[in-house]
C-alpha cells in the first residue's frame, strides 16, 4: 500500500529565496487542508530555514474538502499501518529535495505523521513539532535508536481539544518522554487549532535547533 502514495510535489509551497544548504522544516498539515493551510505560519517562524508546505497523499470522502494523509472512520478510527505508509510516503518525498539537515512540523494528522517519520528514520530527522496530534500505538524497529538519539520532540496541544481520543493522548504523554527529548506545552482554553501563544513557543524551539 505505502508504494502507491505519492507526495505531489508540483503542489509543495516553498518559502521564497535561496533554499539551498539551509536546514529544511516540512509543515505537514490536518484532515481537509492542504498544503496552503499552514503556509501561513511561515512570517511566525525563525529565520535561517527553506520551508516546504506539503499536500497530504488522499483525497478525504466527499464532501469533505482538501486532503488528507490517512482515512479516518470515525474518531477512534485511526490505523497505525496507514499512518506508517503516509510517513513512508513523506520519507520517499524527502529522498528528492537533498537535504542533510530537516525538521518536521504537523498539524493533528501531519502531527502524528511527522512522528512516525521519526519513529522510521530517526537518523535522518532532527527534530519535530507535533501539534494537536499524536503518537501512534505499537511498536517500530528503530524505536530503540530513537530512544537513544533523544530527537528534540515539541508537542503542543489545547485543554480544550476535542477531537484527538483522549486513550492516544495519555499514550503519546507516556511515549514522547520515554523516547525523545520532549519539550511542549499544554494551553489553557486552546481546541484543535493553533495559537499565537503556541507559535511564540514554536518558534523558541525551532531557534534552539537551529543553534544546535
Amino acid at each position: 500500500m505505502s508504494d502507491n502514495l505519492t507526495i505531489d510535489d508540483t503542489a509543495t509551497r516553498w518559502s521564497p529565496g535561496d533554499r539551498e544548504r539551509m536546514p529544511l522544516l516540512v509543515l505537514l498539515h490536518g484532515y481537509g487542508a492542504d498544503e496552503n493551510d499552514l503556509f501561513g505560519l511561515v512570517p511566525y517562524l525563525p529565520d535561517g530555514l527553506a520551508v516546504a508546505s506539503v499536500a497530504a497523499p488522499l483525497s478525504p470522502p466527499w464532501p469533505m474538502p482538501g486532503r488528507s494523509w490517512y482515512p479516518i472512520d470515525g474518531l477512534d478510527g485511526r490505523d497505525a499501518t496507514h499512518v506508517t505508509a503516509a510517513a513512508e510516503a513523506l520519507l520517499r518525498w524527502l529522498d528528492t529535495t537533498g537535504a542533510a539537515r530537516i525538521a518536521l512540523l504537523g498539524f493533528s494528522q501531519g502531527a502524528a505523521v511527522s512522528l512516525q517519520v521519526l519513529r522510521l528514520a530517526p537518523e535522518r530527522i532532527g527534530a519535530v513539532v507535533a501539534l494537536s496530534g499524536y503518537a501512534t500505538p505499537g511498536d517500530l524497529p528503530h524505536d530503540a535508536e530513537l530512544t537513544r538519539l533523544r530527537r528534540p520532540v515539541f508537542w503542543g496541544r489545547g485543554t480544550h481539544d476535542d477531537v484527538i481520543p483522549q486513550h492516544l493522548i495519555a499514550h503519546t504523554a507516556d511515549w514522547l518522554p520515554a523516547h525523545s527529548e520532549l519539550a511542549g506545552r499544554v494551553y489553557t482554553g486552546l481546541t484543535h487549532s493553533i495559537s499565537e501563544e503556541e507559535l511564540h513557543d514554536v518558534k523558541q524551539f525551532l531557534t534552539r535547533w537551529l543553534e544546535r
